[in-house]
Order: structure tokens, then sequence, then C-alpha cells
């Protein structure tokens, strides 16, 4: 069982993955321009779960924006699906595609589950915030889609 990283712990900069436009991107590019950033595991797009979670961090946008808080979503679908996601939904935020779960194994949140009783391997839905020194400052496991942009919110409002 991989372990998820952790509060303190220092993510991969440079791991660097195509966003929606097929930009590769490394997490270190990602911080330059900012002080810290949210990056959201998620499973797969335009699913119930995935819609719910990506949907609230929409509706609630101006309150990241506010907190200069640039948000991004990981999942193994490819640009093309992402692009599709983020035009459906209004999306005002990059989706990263990470097809060979490169990001998401390095984060420890590439996991077996089981459902219907059947076990595949796939994506432990988590949040974290990084710091401009590439370190965690908050950790969000087992993550319920319903709340989540508030719950994110409020963590960060209450750590200023």
């Amino acid at each position: 069982m991989p372990n998820i990283l952790s509060v303190g712990e220092c993510v991969p900069l440079n791991i660097a993955i195509a966003n929606q436009k097929g930009e590769k991107v490394s997490l270190k590019q990602l911080l330059a321009d900012c002080k810290q950033l949210v990056l959201y595991f998620y499973p797969k797009d335009d699913t119930p779960g995935c819609t719910t979670e990506a949907c609230e961090i929409r509706d609630n946008w101006k309150q990241f924006s506010q907190l200069n808080l640039p948000v991004y979503g990981v999942s193994p679908d490819n640009a093309e699906k992402h692009q599709k996601f983020i035009d459906k939904y209004g999306l005002p935020f990059d989706l990263l595609c990470d097809e060979e779960h490169i990001l998401s194994e390095a984060f420890g949140v590439w996991v077996e589950k089981k459902m219907y009783g059947r076990t595949y391997m796939g994506i432990a839905r988590s949040s974290f915030v990084i710091n401009s020194c590439g370190k965690i400052t908050h950790a969000f496991t087992n993550v319920k889609p319903k709340g989540h942009a508030k719950e994110l919110l409020q963590s960060l409002n209450a750590s200023d």
C-alpha cells in the first residue's frame, strides 16, 4: 500500500505532465508565480462525484482567487476529455493529464480499490495545498466531493 504524502513532506517538483491544452507543466513551473496552490486528485472526468467536486470549486472560484490560490485538478483522463469537461461545466482552472499515473503514484494516491467485488487500480480522491517551497501545508484524504471546496477554503482561512 503506498503512503500518501502528508503535511510537511516535499512534493515531486520536477514531474511534468500535460494540461488540457497538451502543454507539459511541472509543479515547479506552476508554483513559480504563486505562494501556494491546490492540487486535487480525482478519479474521472464527467462522473457524478467528480463533477460535483469540480463544480463546487468553480462556484467558489472567487474565494480561491481572493486568496491568490490557483487550483489544478489531476486525473488519468487525456487532454481531449479534460477540455470537454472544462467546456461542459465552465471550469475556470486547468486539469492535468496523469495518464501514466506518474504524479498520482508520487503522491501515493494511485491505490488498489474495490467496488462491487471487483479490484482495480485508481485514484484515491485527495487534495493537497503546496507552498512555494514545494512542501505540503494541508492534506485531505478520503475526500467527499460534496462540500470539499468549502472545506478547503475554511482550512486555509483558519490558517491565515
